[in-house]
């Protein structure tokens, strides 16, 4: 009988904390709000768990937001099973391996997990679906307004990133007259067609499903990523500055050091 009490009131305990996480996931959930896609690739790593924490963590504070997890792996590791099913967050968990060929230093990292997400969203959202597609890698660390910022994309927005390409922070350069990009203030290869980070830029969702073919490539050098991607989606005149016009960091490169 004692027993019988004691798992009862197990039984009581889980209900009620179920019941918490629905209430609380739905006070995050507007259907009027446009999805945010946060794509996240992800690899083994002595401070994989700790990254995807802090990260998760962040996300938790946004409301409408869908995380697609893309580990580099044959398939899904407990670690991030376990992690993303305590998060309470709307997800999407995929595994996508780099071939062994391209896993040699200096490669680009991140594209087959970047493509495997493209995939994923072509693949079950529509036109119909209102959205923005943001690229969150897990090293980062992200202000909960950099989301509010992005929400209503009509095409590609942009905004500056701190602590990258050798500067305390890159950004856009707006032309005082007309706001829009005029340039970048860069250090690293400022000679790239969109000298930018992958944290300082989102994707209207329209935008990758009428860009069908628009994908990452192996063929990049490192750090040219996002012109690739970009220069298939968009034009420098059609870029929507934001952050206060590009005046305010919201996100910055960093990394927890490794023991």
């Amino acid at each position: 009988m004692v027993e019988y009490e004691s798992l009862l009131r197990e039984t009581r305990e889980q209900i009620l904390d179920r019941l918490k996480m629905c209430q609380r996931e739905c006070q995050r959930w507007d259907p009027e709000l446009p999805v945010i896609y946060t794509i996240t690739p992800t690899y083994a790593r002595p401070v994989q768990k700790a990254e995807l924490t802090r990260l998760s963590q962040t996300l938790m504070h946004i409301s409408n937001l869908h995380w697609i997890v893309i580990e580099d792996a044959p398939k899904p590791t407990p670690l991030v099973e376990n992690l993303l099913a305590r998060t309470n967050l709307n997800y999407t968990h995929l595994t996508a391996q780099t071939p062994s060929n391209y896993r040699r230093k200096g490669s680009p990292r991140g594209v087959e997990q970047r493509n495997a997400a493209l995939r994923w969203l072509r693949k079950n959202k529509t036109m119909n679906d209102k959205g923005v597609v943001y690229f969150a890698d897990d090293d980062n660390s992200y202000s909960v307004q950099v989301f509010d910022e992005m929400r209503f994309t009509k095409e590609v927005s942009v905004w500056p990133v701190g602590l990258v390409g050798g500067l305390m922070v890159e950004k856009p350069v707006l032309d005082p007259v007309t706001g829009k990009v005029a340039g970048w203030n860069a250090a690293w290869r400022p000679d790239r067609p969109f000298p930018i980070d992958m944290a300082g830029f989102a994707i209207s969702l329209s935008q990758i499903l009428k860009k069908s073919t628009a994908y990452f490539s192996y063929t990049c050098y490192g750090g040219w990523q996002e012109s690739h991607i970009l220069q298939q989606l968009t034009t420098k005149d059609h870029l929507e500055p934001k952050a206060d016009n590009c005046t305010q960091i919201l996100v910055w490169h960093t990394r927890t050091e490794a023991p």
